[in-house]
């Protein structure tokens, strides 16, 4: 077996932004996380009874615009701020 080699930590000099396939990825996750509460949402409206149906249902009807807005806020935000290194000497030469 191989050794596995710990990760290495990459620090981003630039202010590019990340990868669209990256950036799609995670837009897709959380729009499959909030349709799939909504689907919790609406088999809970179906076996529940009682003021906590009428709750389940509003989540499960509202619950589609909220995941079609968080997934398609992607990209506008612009460039990302670009990470500044600073030298500290422990000592000043005189």
């Amino acid at each position: 077996m191989r050794d596995k080699k710990p990760e290495e930590i990459v620090y981003s000099i630039s202010g590019a932004r990340t990868a669209l396939s990256d950036d799609q990825r995670l837009r897709q996750r959380k729009y499959m996380i909030s349709m799939s509460l909504r689907v919790v949402c609406f088999a809970g409206a179906i076996f529940t009874d009682g003021p906590l149906r009428w709750a389940l249902l509003a989540g499960s009807v509202i619950l589609p615009w909220f995941a079609v807005v968080v997934a398609n806020a992607g990209r506008e935000g612009g460039r990302k701020a670009a990470v500044t290194a600073t030298y500290q000497s422990g000592r000043e030469l005189k």
